[in-house]
């Protein structure tokens, strides 16, 4: 299994390029095997237009290099760190996306203004304080400030997506950029434009959690 999720987490770091969420070699995607509890993750420093399946590195939850040849990302700690404490997230996605990055640098949290917000990220998308890169405090400001939401702006430095398996952490940072974009041009119409009501974001959240998509036996 763990030569699929190779594959699979690779294919995802590429997209990260593709949806233009991220520049040059920064930025990464993990996956934990529900079985193993092998962490999956992008080497450190690789462009990823020549990135392939056998690059991505093998951790255990403590950091121990199970498989690869390459040095596993300078966020590793980190990611492990979330995962140790959150047994419900299987996946971490981090991005400087722009827009969002743009609301991170100004330690700003991104109320829930669009339904499609609310869907993901309940009442607001939190920014968290400043943290070092390359050790565990980065993951600790994750599971300080995430509560409910699938995503967390992290004080100058960029943007933190989780789910239960690679889409929906992936999709979780696509429509927080998306979310973001909107923010910031009604904020230029209008700084003080009201969030949803919290009454709103729970019957979003509940019909996009009970109505969305295709049943698990239905999907393509």
């Amino acid at each position: 299994m763990l030569e699929i999720w190779k594959q699979l987490v690779c294919d995802a770091n590429k997209a990260l390029k593709d949806l233009q969420l991220v520049k040059w070699t920064s930025g990464n995607v993990s996956y934990r095997d529900f079985e193993s509890n092998r962490v999956v993750i992008k080497p450190s420093g690789v462009h990823f237009d020549v990135l392939k399946p056998e690059d991505m590195v093998i951790v255990d939850l403590d950091g121990n290099v199970i498989e690869g040849r390459l040095k596993p990302s300078v966020d590793t700690a980190s990611h492990l760190y979330v995962y140790r404490h959150r047994d419900d997230i299987h996946s971490i996605v981090h991005t400087h996306s722009p827009f969002a990055t743009s609301f991170a640098i100004r330690g700003l949290d991104i109320p829930s203004y669009t339904t499609t917000a609310a869907n993901l990220f309940n009442d607001r998308v939190p920014c968290s304080d400043f943290a070092a890169i390359g050790e565990e405090e980065i993951g600790k400001q994750i599971i300080d400030h995430i509560s409910d939401s699938s995503a967390v702006l992290l004080r100058n430095h960029g943007v933190f997506t989780v789910g239960k398996d690679i889409e929906h952490a992936l999709k979780a940072a696509v429509i927080l950029e998306e979310t973001a974009e909107y923010a910031h041009y009604a904020t230029l119409h209008e700084p003080d434009i009201q969030p949803l009501s919290k009454e709103v974001i729970r019957q979003c959240s509940h019909f996009y959690k009970t109505a969305y998509g295709q049943k698990e036996e239905n999907k393509l």
